[in-house]
């Protein structure tokens, strides 16, 4: 064996030799890995000069065999082009080896995978997912869902970096340890965004570009909130306010403190029923979000005693009507904003789908419900008159609410 066949160069390109008929055959057979060969440079052109004389040696020798009976009659020289091929099909083999090895998926423990069947539930237990995850709910949910609309492949979204960003935000919203605006909450907008996109059919009336905004604005929508109010920054004259000049403070913060996304406002208002949907979820899990919402106000109105400030509003432990705050909020918040989102959402998609049916792709695309294309028996509560074929879209909020407003009630009529 001379000096060449010795080197690591030979090495290498033996080890390929096998796989470079394989890797042309399925560079001519599916047009998606096509798509990523052409989009790198190196796949495009190749210059003579830039592969060593012993590497094009070996390579025409090894690639044009056939050619070289032909040469020994006809006293003909290989082309560089056939060369040139096999070169570009290794470039393509090593690309593709080191995509793979790079973009290896980020590992789910066997308790997440279960609790995340349940993705597209109306009532998905957060709780459970927190507890399955070791209190790391935003990290698992988020990257499952970004996978599921395959925003991770549609923008190159490398595994490590989005693993090291949901780290990131959970860590943000964990940093003040409030009651409720914490992760759990963050995983559980995220999630009723999730159902709000797939299972009314929103998602086909959205760009990729937009259904990722629209995702990650809900994982970092109260990214590092403090657990107390705007009113209450303001009256005692925090950093934070005073960094945003009074205005929206909160809000302002949560989007510097990770970047500004731009919503369009039927967008917008969805996230915002997706924040305030808790009353609008299964009893138990409504509950336990009140019960937690009210110790982070009730948090608020010790410090604010300590300061010598008025109680805001539901923040004084010693006073605050739970049942009857939660029937007031359900009555003249919930209702009406889900009323006003669904109305959109029918006035949105009712064209999409009297034009044409929407197609389900893959990932999230599958699980969009046909009950939600015309449903003109179920979910019969809506805040519009009923109009014969009117396209309705799947309103599991609606029995929800009535539910937890019902025993609110209740427990307000006990005492």
């Amino acid at each position: 064996m001379d000096v060449w066949e010795s080197s690591a160069p030979y090495e290498r390109l033996r080890y390929q030799i096998p796989r470079l008929n394989r890797a042309v055959t399925m560079h001519d057979k599916y047009p998606t890995l096509r798509r990523l060969a052409d989009e790198d440079d190196e796949l495009s052109e190749v210059q003579p000069d830039a592969v060593p004389p012993e590497v094009r040696e070996w390579l025409a020798s090894t690639f044009t065999r056939q050619l070289a009976t032909t040469r020994r009659k006809n006293d003909e020289k290989p082309k560089f082009r056939s060369v040139a091929h096999a070169i570009r099909a290794g470039i393509f083999v090593d690309r593709i080896y080191r995509r793979v090895s790079n973009t290896a998926l980020m590992q789910f423990p066997p308790e997440v995978v279960k609790v995340l069947k349940t993705l597209d539930d109306w009532s998905f237990d957060v709780f459970a997912l927190s507890e399955s995850a070791t209190s790391q709910p935003v990290k698992y949910l988020g990257y499952d869902l970004l996978n599921r609309y395959g925003m991770i492949h549609k923008f190159k979204v490398p595994p490590v970096t989005l693993e090291t960003f949901l780290n990131k935000v959970e860590e943000g919203y964990c940093r003040h340890r409030n009651p409720y605006h914490n992760n759990l909450h963050a995983a559980d907008v995220a999630q009723t965004v999730h159902y709000m996109l797939c299972q009314t059919g929103l998602m086909n009336w959205l760009t990729d570009l937009e259904i990722f905004a629209t995702l990650v604005a809900a994982i970092i929508h109260d990214y590092e909130h403090t657990g107390t109010t705007n009113n209450f920054h303001v009256m005692s004259g925090t950093d934070t306010a005073l960094l945003y000049n009074d205005r929206a403070v909160l809000e302002n913060h949560h989007i510097s403190a990770s970047f500004s996304v731009d919503k369009s406002k039927a967008l917008s208002l969805v996230l915002h029923c997706c924040d305030i949907s808790h009353p609008a979820k299964r009893w138990d899990l409504h509950h336990k979000w009140t019960m937690q919402l009210l110790e982070e106000f009730f948090i608020q109105g010790d410090k604010e005693r300590e300061l010598g400030l008025p109680f805001s509003p539901l923040c004084d432990r010693n006073n605050t009507l739970v049942a009857e705050s939660q029937i007031g909020f359900i009555e003249f918040i919930v209702e009406p904003s889900m009323g006003v989102c669904s109305d959109m959402l029918e006035s949105i998609l009712g064209p999409i789908h009297s034009s044409c049916k929407p197609q389900i792709g893959e990932g999230a695309r599958e699980s969009i419900s046909e009950e939600g294309e015309l449903d003109r028996t179920k979910n019969g509560a809506t805040s519009s008159p009923e109009r014969p074929g009117r396209f309705k879209i799947k309103k599991p909020w609606v029995g929800c609410l009535i539910e937890n407003k019902t025993t609110w009630k209740d427990q307000a009529v006990k005492g």
